[in-house]
């Protein structure tokens, strides 16, 4: 591609940026589903900062290679409003009417410079145009990107809600687990249960299973290797909740749990955990 012909769009670029920019505005806002003030100020400001960084582009990498070096204030710049529109709540088809509604206000201008011309008019076209199809793929890429990091981070706040702490007595602390444990999960109960550890100097930690399903190999052994951290950090472990199907599965899968204690019931375990921090548990019958 000659200079000459790249040259084409950086002029129109830079000599049009106000009449572009109201073009290119019109035409973004009017796909918008919501409309507010402050969703137009921002697409206004992200718009007025773009037009100058892919003239400068176009100009410094003399050509329309995107993925150049001279595009990387340009990629920078979609990604961050990308990111942005997932914050937002913008569909992906919103975040790239963005770049796509560009083409329209620069096409009639590219029309009307080129007019006498249709060989350069017709290889501007298509050049310019293939640009503006990869930003504004890019963007969509930036936007799915934004959009897994959002939920992979949601994730992680919903393990860590999902594997709540409880202080039952003094010395005396309850995890109850709800689900299935995988790796992942099973590394969250275990710092939450060490960090609890370490905050309160419990001495006896009561894992609660009742609300696990089903109980593997894989299963027990991210319970041992909890039982054994938490021992490491000076704490001892009863895990309760051992219905008799999970207490038959264990058997048949030869899990060795001789060295941990487990009760049926959270209350068992409670009434054990108790006794060893020399607590005594008095039950007053009234008379009726």
């Amino acid at each position: 591609m000659s200079m000459a012909t790249t040259g084409h769009l950086a002029k129109i670029l830079n000599d049009n940026q106000e009449a572009l920019l109201e073009g290119w505005l019109g035409g973004m806002l009017s796909r918008l589903v919501r409309r507010d003030k402050a969703a137009e100020a921002d697409i206004r400001q992200h718009a007025s900062r773009f037009l100058p960084l892919v003239a400068k582009a176009v100009e410094k990498g003399q050509g329309y290679d995107f993925d150049a070096a001279a595009f990387a204030d340009v990629r920078a710049q979609l990604a961050e409003m990308s990111a942005a529109r997932v914050r937002q709540g913008y569909s992906p088809t919103e975040t790239a009417t963005f770049i796509f509604a560009l083409k329209e206000p620069v096409f009639a201008l590219l029309r009307t410079t080129l007019a006498g011309d249709a060989n350069a008019l017709a290889a501007e076209l298509t050049d310019s145009g293939a640009l503006f199809d990869r930003m504004g793929l890019y963007t969509v890429e930036q936007y799915q990107k934004g959009r897994e990091n959002v939920i992979l981070r949601q994730q992680q706040e919903l393990l860590e809600l999902s594997t709540p702490v409880v202080q039952l007595w003094k010395d005396v602390l309850a995890l109850p687990l709800i689900g299935t444990l995988d790796s992942a999960r099973t590394q969250v109960v275990m710092e939450n249960l060490l960090q609890k550890i370490i905050e309160t100097g419990a001495s006896i930690a009561i894992i609660d299973i009742t609300g696990v399903p089903t109980v593997d190999t894989l299963v027990a052994q991210h319970l041992l290797k909890t039982v054994a951290a938490a021992r490491l950090m000076g704490a001892d472990c009863i895990i309760s909740g051992i219905r008799p199907q999970i207490a038959q599965t264990i058997v048949h899968l030869g899990v060795n749990l001789e060295d941990v204690t487990t009760k049926a019931t959270l209350a068992d375990a409670f009434l054990v955990a108790l006794k060893r921090v020399g607590a005594t548990v008095t039950r007053t019958d009234q008379a009726t």
